[in-house]
């Protein structure tokens, strides 16, 4: 069966770092585009970087130049690197995978941003 298990978060300082991996399971996963979403308290999740099967990545404009979505099809691992980080980056942080009709996520890792 599809697993997704998320690690790395944290608390960090604004303007810290985090690195987020998530590892998966259960599918052929260097075919598929793998996503990474986030949902802070009271709000929708929200997209916030992806990465195609070929590699290319497309982001959130609130993360453009600080976030960086990769992959490691030996590992069958995609990582979130997170630099200069804001308080309104906290929120808990999924991993996702579309396979056919059913999108399939992760159980989530926490970002607290705060000083």
């Amino acid at each position: 069966q599809v697993q997704l298990v998320e690690s790395g978060g944290g608390l960090v300082q604004p303007g810290g770092s985090l690195s987020l991996s998530c590892a998966a399971s259960g599918f052929e996963f260097s075919r598929y585009a793998m996503r990474w979403y986030r949902q802070a308290p009271g709000k929708e999740r929200e997209l916030v970087a992806t990465i195609t099967s070929t590699a290319s990545t497309n982001y959130a404009d609130s993360v453009k130049g600080r976030f960086t979505i990769s992959r490691d099809n030996a590992k069958n691992t995609v990582y979130l690197q997170m630099n200069g980080l804001k308080p309104e980056d906290t929120a808990v942080y999924y991993c996702k995978v579309l396979i056919l009709i059913k999108d399939y996520w992760g159980q989530g890792t926490q970002v607290t941003v705060s000083s």
